[in-house]
């Protein structure tokens, strides 16, 4: 089953997991669609999946400095050494947030929204976990 876009029960786990205040780093784990599976109404011109991300990366860039977060690591998922046989991905993403508040303010703002489309047109699987440093 492909898991795209958070639901408000998860969206609610996170702000209730971390402090007001605490850093919160979001591993991404994408794999992206051969072709983009744009809506109609979205009227966007054929691409890959990949062409997709690539728009909502260059606007998700001004939406992440709005809310002081910033891309820590990109790469390209290579081999999955312990994983299901049908589990590969083909890029990963740290983004770290100054908040889990601030990655809220984010996905719900109107122009986050506006271009969050590009996104769900350019995956066919994502997953997105929020982490924190461990203590020791």
């Amino acid at each position: 089953m492909s898991s795209i876009n958070p639901s408000r029960s998860r969206l609610e786990s996170l702000v209730k997991q971390f402090a007001p205040d605490e850093p919160v780093v979001m591993l991404n784990l994408l794999r992206f669609r051969e072709d983009a599976e744009y809506a109609d109404e979205d009227n966007e011109s054929p691409c890959s999946g990949r062409e997709a991300y690539a728009r909502y990366s260059k606007l998700a860039l001004n939406q992440l400095a709005k809310v002081e977060a910033k891309p820590e690591w990109v790469g390209e998922a290579m081999v999955p050494v312990i994983a299901p046989d049908d589990e590969d991905w083909d890029e990963v993403l740290l983004v770290r947030y100054p908040s889990a508040q601030a990655f809220l303010s984010m996905v719900s703002d109107p122009e986050y929204q506006a271009i969050v489309h590009h996104r769900t047109a350019a995956l066919a699987d994502s997953r997105l976990i929020a982490m924190r440093p461990k203590k020791t």
